[in-house]
């Protein structure tokens, strides 16, 4: 991932430790999993998480047997990382894998691409990807929806300001995003290019899962998420339409998994 100053000034105040693990971003981290769980190998598989952040992931993973390194370009997401059972962490660039060819059986980009403003670098992170991966495994990304923020502003009133919407108009009309609030740009993607990407970068065939919907955008998500039986029927509405085209624009998270040829 690029790194810039304004990019680890934003990280490095430990926000993002708890980002899916507390109120609605836990519909993210849910459906993540959910949706991975049915589509990775079986354990011990080897999974290379690169910018995995302080392991949110990678720490389910390795619970379930899998061998999992963690790759992340900040110290202290790396730090964290460290703690966790099962999970070996390393400071590391997804356009540059410090793995041989084809020795993983899976790898993660949950937080890379959207941190990769120049197409050629997410490009770049997606052919890594490729090199890095055995014949058959599996690579997941992660992108964030061209309008989620124009959704989001709405949602909580940041709408309202003059600075925000002008950002946020501008990335669901142009795709950067310079955020008033978290203080670093972004690129939000257009459903329909993330194909093009995995393409230029030797994945010819891609699957896509929304992973929110639109029931991110709830006043009240935090009550279903918070019940365990509406949870479920909740996660149960996500799947049957989570790779529906005319929605994929509307959920904050897009997955794309592709498997190497």
């Amino acid at each position: 991932m690029a790194v810039t100053q304004e990019l680890l000034a934003y990280y490095e105040q430990d926000r993002e430790h708890g980002r899916l693990r507390e109120d609605r971003g836990r519909l993210e981290f849910w459906r993540t999993q959910d949706v991975l769980r049915r589509m990775l190998p079986p354990a011990p598989a080897r999974v290379l998480d690169v910018g995995g952040g302080t392991g949110v992931h990678a720490e389910w993973l390795a619970a379930d047997g899998y061998d999992v390194e963690l790759l992340d370009p900040v110290p202290l997401h790396v730090e964290r990382a460290r703690r966790l059972t099962g999970v070996a962490a390393h400071v590391g660039d997804a356009r540059q894998l410090p793995v041989p060819d084809e020795s993983v059986d899976v790898v993660l980009l949950l937080g890379p691409l959207y941190h990769l403003t120049e197409r050629a670098d997410r490009v770049s992170a997606l052919a890594e990807a490729r090199r890095a991966v055995r014949r058959g495994g599996l690579v997941a990304a992660a992108t964030i929806s061209r309008y989620s923020a124009v959704h989001d502003g709405v949602r909580q009133g940041f709408y309202l300001n003059d600075e925000f919407r002008a950002a946020a108009n501008a990335a669901a009309t142009g795709s950067i995003m310079r955020s008033p609030r978290s203080g670093f740009t972004a690129y939000f993607h257009d459903p329909a290019e993330i194909p093009l990407e995995f393409a230029d970068a030797g994945f010819p065939s891609v699957e896509h899962y929304g992973l929110q919907g639109a029931f991110w955008l709830y006043g009240d998500v935090n009550d279903w998420l918070d019940d365990p039986e509406r949870r479920s029927l909740m996660l149960d509405a996500l799947r049957s339409m989570e790779s529906v085209p005319s929605l994929l624009g509307v959920s904050g998270h897009i997955l794309t998994i592709t498997h190497r040829s």
